[in-house]
């Protein structure tokens, strides 16, 4: 491994000309290690460089396209009048790359692609320093170059971490809150505040069991400033170890957190469109980079939307940032970034952080009307004035229905069936939890009812990365829409889902609600509900729409995108994330005796052959729809061979 490395005079300092066309002004290459990944080789694409660096962005409040960053024109500036802020960013390139940068936005500063894409575990995708860190090497050996650039100013801190420093608005004040989940029994408990304190005696603090209960304020809870930045809590006796705190105070100084959707933009139009040797990826005076692809991750997945939504995907030239986008299980909701006292790491779900605003108008990717406001607005809206709209494929797992209000995606907010535009996909991966790595198994938890749901879905990104890269390059369409909808009666009420009871799934149609939520002090007000649906299940208890991987097209049980809070009976009271799974009867006798419905193994496939072709001619049907590879359908046959298909724990 050959490093190359430098201080200030001997490290690679690259100042831009003030003439350029892009906000980025300094890029400076702290690090490049050539034969990273330990040397390993990805086939044609070869060995593979990794640069670190750092980006100065410095934008003009002035300028219209920056005009939608709250707050930016108060913020401190630099002798050029311009706002300034620093993004850490990371590269990893083949030798021989296919042109494309594939830019996948930090999740709470980690990156997460190779686990999702190329079987590697959390850990290796955020470090991708070892071999085996980049997983099966998919994404490489197909060439593309790989590009990170921190964006979320609260981010966590640490090796391999993320993020992005912005000024802050010294001096301004706003009221506030803080909602905290501890998960124990530790008394007193200190906790972090978002934001420093600017009147201790503002602040009020309540807690509640669950989400759905009353706020409560029992003489036993207390509370101490240990500094402006952090409290103990004092819990009351025999409180729920997850019980939600909730605190109100006027707080100072918000940093300017929406510069974090510039960097991204700012960033990409910089190593894609920069010919000077001031850009890592310049070849003989120009970007070694043609076209740009945006993807995310859960948070930044959501964040990907706002991107888009803020008019982003536009440079400060008027240029196209990124051909496509691929936000991954967003559902129907943003982020909390571009806004006052943002606090992006919130993450509002069936049971915490619920009147954060995440989930708010618009939904959709076309111009609909929200029916509390009558404002009428759409994600693509800002790009369709400008024509720098994007290729979008948006993939969600069956987790998003019922914990991301994915139905508002394809209805509008009176409930009504919406089709995507024509630049737009949506896929479902039915059965799958918000997110699992490649060596999830079936297993149990004791805070959720069902045994947890091993549903990856690796197979499906790798498929649809590659469609969407022809639909870019070679303008063939991609697989039509598999999601659920109205119109195709794959999509049902909440008392809908399942055709006649299942025993053993204990389901009581929980589902986190989407509610019409307004920002005031102290607390949000909620004006109203949107109607959702869920994903109607078939007479095996999974879901009909959605792309249905081999361990569902050829099922020996239920799994589900959901998974209940055992002993908790409230409407939203879900297993964050979580899926759920319930094994087939192994016979028609068992079947009977149990009352269950769903037809057993034995019926289903009377003789592990016959179980092995079923799963041959499902991957077989999905290569041909384009929705699997056909070295990812060798594997699943292989492991259906195994008796590993299913997943089951050891």
């Amino acid at each position: 491994m050959v490093r190359h490395r430098a201080l200030l005079s001997g490290l690679i300092v690259l100042a831009l000309a003030t003439s350029a066309k892009s906000e980025v002004t300094r890029f400076n290459v702290l690090e490049r290690t050539t034969s990273a990944l330990q040397g390993r080789s990805f086939g044609a694409a070869g060995q593979v460089e990794k640069i670190a660096a750092s980006a100065t962005i410095a934008l003009d409040p002035a300028n219209p396209r920056n005009a939608v960053i709250a707050d930016l024109e108060r913020a401190p500036r630099n002798a050029e009048g311009k706002v300034e802020a620093t993004s850490d960013v990371i590269i990893v390139r083949p030798a021989h790359p296919n042109g494309i940068l594939l830019f996948e936005i930090p999740n709470r500063g980690r990156r997460l692609i190779s686990a999702w894409f190329d079987d590697s575990s959390i850990k290796g995708s955020v470090h991708l320093e070892e071999a085996d860190d980049a997983g099966r090497g998919f994404l490489l050996a197909q060439g593309y170059t790989l590009v990170w650039a921190g964006w979320q100013a609260d981010a966590p801190t640490g090796p391999g971490l993320l993020g992005i420093r912005v000024p802050v608005i010294a001096g301004l004040t706003e009221t506030i809150r803080e909602e905290w989940s501890f998960g124990d029994n530790t008394s007193p408990h200190r906790a972090t505040l978002s934001y420093p304190v600017a009147d201790r005696a503002s602040a009020h603090l309540t807690v509640r069991p669950r989400a759905d209960d009353p706020r409560q304020n029992p003489p036993e809870l207390k509370f101490s400033f240990v500094d402006d930045t952090s409290i103990e809590i004092t819990r009351p006796p025999g409180m729920i170890p997850d019980a939600l705190y909730e605190m109100t105070y006027t707080a100072r100084d918000p940093k300017v957190i929406g510069m974090g959707l510039a960097a991204i933009r700012d960033v990409v139009s910089f190593l894609r469109r920069e010919g000077s040797s001031a850009n890592p990826l310049a070849v003989d005076g120009q970007s070694s980079v043609s076209r740009a692809i945006g993807l995310g991750i859960s948070q930044s997945g959501r964040v990907l939307r706002d991107v888009l939504y803020h008019g982003m995907n536009e440079d400060e030239a008027g240029r196209l940032v990124f051909e496509a986008m691929m936000p991954i299980i967003p559902g129907a909701r943003r982020s909390f970034t571009n806004d006052r006292f943002a606090e992006p790491g919130r993450n509002p779900g069936p049971e915490f952080d619920r009147l954060y605003p995440v989930l708010r108008f618009p939904f959709t990717y076309a111009v609909t009307e929200d029916a509390f406001t009558g404002r009428r607005d759409g994600l693509l809206l800002r790009c369709s004035l400008t024509n720098t709209c994007p290729r979008i494929m948006q993939v969600d797992s069956e987790f998003e229905f019922w914990g991301s209000e994915a139905s508002l995606l394809v209805t509008d907010t009176r409930g009504r069936n919406l089709e995507p535009p024509p630049e737009v996909r949506l896929y479902m991966i039915a059965g799958m939890p918000h997110g699992n790595v490649a060596s999830a198994v079936v297993t149990r938890k004791p805070a959720c009812t069902l045994s947890l749901n091993p549903v990856y879905g690796g197979p499906a990104y790798r498929a649809l990365l590659t469609d969407l890269r022809a639909w870019i390059t070679d303008g063939v369409a991609p697989p039509a829409s598999r999601y659920p909808t109205l119109a195709q009666n794959t999509l049902v009420a909440a008392g809908d889902v399942y055709p006649v009871p299942i025993p053993g799934l204990f389901y009581r149609a929980q589902y986190a609600h989407a509610e019409a939520i307004e920002q005031a002090a102290p607390l949000p007000k909620v004006h109203g509900e949107y109607p959702l649906y869920l994903p109607r299940a078939g007479a095996d208890g999974n879901a009909l729409a959605g792309i249905r991987l081999p361990l569902l097209a050829a099922p020996r049980a239920t799994y589900t995108g959901w998974n209940p809070i055992a002993g908790a009976d409230g409407a939203q009271t879900l297993c964050t994330q979580m899926g759920g799974t319930l094994p087939f009867a192994g016979s028609r006798t068992e079947r009977l005796a149990n009352g269950d419905p769903r037809p057993s193994i034995e019926e289903l496939y009377p003789t592990p052959e016959s179980y092995v072709a079923a799963v041959k001619a499902a991957t077989a049907r999905m290569v041909d729809d384009r929705l699997l590879l056909p070295e990812d359908a060798a594997d699943a046959v292989a492991a259906a061979q195994a008796g590993t298909l299913a997943r089951l724990a050891p």
